[in-house]
């Protein structure tokens, strides 16, 4: 089975295990990781998801292999959009990479995260990256565009100008780059980025969802917005956590999480 999910508590950790293909995305994994997310985010229980790649490699992209065999024009039509927007956006090639999910995700990674790799490192809230782990838009090579949300998401993250010279060179980026250049958030030890991972979704969880949540949901919504109408939206999102962040107010001033503790 290529995809699993192994749980421990809230934290839900997704695994994609293909490492004979280090990690390449085929139409099976694609449709079995875009249920399991789909699965996590439907579940009150969970809060957190984690996406590792097992074996040694995230994911090298999508499977050329699979790709040598689509030769008709409609071999793209399973991963249409429809004319509108849908209650949970289609599958795409990459599996989940067009889902707008309501709780965080967080990717880690080992070894590659290339071409539609990359875009699903993207994808997620935070990237952990371990210190021999690289991306890059390496489709660039075989022609293969970046259809998984690469080309909106990347200058989003890092700004167009490094952007652009990612996309159109197609260039490796190691993982003391990418936390230069803020394509990933924490770098770690060679075999370090599932626990790496995992700590900081327990740490995440630990805290009150709602408010996190709405403060996840304001800062990815705000793109495309005016300043005025995005400080609108903050306002309309959060206030009523307001009144349930007070009751944490009165704890601290009773003395609790004094000094950073609790965080």
């Amino acid at each position: 089975m290529a995809v699993r999910i192994e749980k421990n508590e809230s934290v839900w950790t997704i695994i994609h295990s293909r490492p004979e293909a280090r990690g390449a995305m085929d139409p099976e994994s694609a449709q079995a990781l875009y249920d399991a997310f789909l699965q996590f985010d439907a579940d009150d229980s969970a809060s957190v998801a984690v996406f590792w790649g097992e074996g040694g490699s995230f994911c090298a992209g999508w499977d050329l292999k699979h790709a040598a065999s689509l030769a008709d024009a409609g071999a793209l039509e399973p991963y249409e959009f429809p004319p509108e927007p849908a209650e949970a956006a289609p599958i795409a090639a990459m599996g989940p990479s067009r889902l707008n999910l309501s709780k965080p995700v967080i990717a880690a990674i080992a070894g590659p995260a290339v071409a539609g790799g990359l875009e699903l490192a993207l994808w997620a809230d935070i990237r952990v990256m371990e210190e021999s782990a690289f991306m890059g838009v390496y489709c660039r090579r075989w022609g293969i565009p970046l259809i998984d949300g690469g080309t909106v998401r990347l200058p989003r993250l890092i700004g167009e100008g490094r952007a652009m010279d990612l996309i159109l060179t197609g260039r490796r980026v190691n993982a003391d780059e990418a936390l230069r250049i803020g394509l990933c958030e924490y770098t770690v030890p060679t075999g370090d980025a599932r626990q790496k991972a995992e700590t900081l979704a327990a740490q995440i969880a630990g805290f009150p969802q709602s408010c996190m949540l709405a403060d996840r949901k304001s800062a990815r919504q705000q793109a495309g917005l005016s300043e005025y109408a995005a400080l609108q939206q903050e306002w309309h999102s959060s206030k009523n956590e307001v009144t349930i962040g007070i009751q944490g107010a009165i704890r601290f001033a009773s003395g609790e999480g004094r000094s950073g503790e609790g965080v």
